[in-house]
C-alpha cells in the first residue's frame, strides 16, 4: 500500500469512527461529565481496531495489527474514567510514528499526515468530547493551553511561521480572522474551538494563550516555545508518560 493510499484509508477509518458516535447516542444520566455511552463506543472501537489497522498496513506487516491497534484504542480517551487529554493525543502521535516506521506512510506524506489524518482525528476527538462530555484529563484549567489538546497549537504555529497576514494578536482578537482562516490553519481553528466552548473575556479563560499572542518575535518564537513546552509538559511529565505503550516498533530505551 502506498503512503498516499494509507492516508486516504486512515481518513476513512476515522470517518467510520465518527459515524459510530452517531449510532451510539449519549445516555440519560444526572452527571454532566463522563457519559456512560462513551464506554459503549470505546468497546466497539476495540472490537474493530485490529481490522482497521490491518487495512492500513503493507501486506508483509499485517502481523503488527494487534500491537498497533492498542495505540488506536488508547487514542480517544479512557474508557473507564471517561476522560481525554494530551496523553491520549500523544498516543495517536505514537501510532502515526509507528505507521511511518513500518512503511504504511511515506516521508512524502508528512504534511498530509498532519493536515488530513491528524485534522480528521481532532474532529473525531472533539466530537467525542462534546457528545459524551469527556472529563479533561490532567487539565491545567486557565493555566494551560487547552483542556484537551496541544499538537494543534504546535503544528498550527508551524503552519504560520512565514505568515505576514495572520499575526498572533489577530488570532485571539479578530473574529474575521477566525472566520476567514480557521479551515486552513490549525492554530486559528484551535482558538475558534475554544471560543465556541468557553464564554467570557478571552484573557480570563485562556490567559496563557493571550500571553502567547503578545510574543513580539511572532510565530517562530511561539513555535519554538511550544516545542519546548510540549517536551516538558507532556513527554516530561510522569502522570502522562506512565501510561505510554511500548512494543516492537516504539521501544523503551533505557
Amino acid at each position: 500500500m502506498t503512503g498516499s493510499t494509507a492516508v486516504d484509508s486512515f481518513v476513512i477509518v476515522l470517518d467510520n469512527l465518527s459515524k459510530l458516535v452517531d449510532e451510539i447516542p449519549p445516555a440519560n444520566q444526572p452527571a454532566r461529565y463522563g457519559n456512560t455511552s462513551f464506554t459503549v463506543w470505546h468497546t466497539e472501537l476495540v472490537s474493530r481496531s485490529e481490522s482497521m489497522i490491518e487495512s492500513l498496513l503493507p501486506p508483509d506487516k499485517s502481523s503488527l495489527s494487534a500491537e498497533l491497534a492498542m495505540y488506536l484504542n488508547a487514542s480517544f480517551g479512557h474508557e473507564i474514567r471517561r476522560d481525554y487529554g494530551s496523553g491520549h493525543e500523544a498516543t495517536f502521535l505514537i501510532l502515526l510514528f509507528c505507521l511511518l516506521k513500518v512503511g504504511a506512510f511515506e516521508e512524502a506524506d508528512l504534511k498530509l499526515i498532519v493536515l488530513r489524518v491528524f485534522v480528521k482525528y481532532l474532529e473525531v476527538a472533539r466530537k467525542l468530547q462534546t457528545t459524551y462530555w469527556l472529563e479533561p484529563a490532567g487539565s491545567h484549567g486557565v493555566w494551560g493551553l487547552d483542556d484537551y489538546s496541544f499538537l494543534n497549537f504546535l503544528w498550527g504555529s508551524a503552519q504560520l511561521l512565514d505568515s505576514k497576514d495572520i499575526t498572533p494578536p489577530s488570532v485571539v482578537s479578530s473574529d474575521q480572522v477566525l472566520k476567514d482562516w480557521s479551515d486552513e490553519y490549525l492554530y486559528v481553528d484551535a482558538i475558534r474551538a475554544i471560543k465556541r466552548v468557553k464564554k467570557g473575556p478571552f484573557f480570563e479563560h485562556s490567559p496563557m494563550l493571550r500571553d502567547i499572542s503578545e510574543v513580539r518575535e511572532g510565530w517562530p518564537k511561539i513555535n519554538s516555545g511550544l516545542i519546548k513546552m510540549y517536551r516538558a509538559e507532556v513527554w516530561g511529565k510522569l502522570p502522562v508518560v506512565q501510561h505510554t505503550l511500548f512494543g516492537s516498533i516504539f521501544k523503551f530505551d533505557e
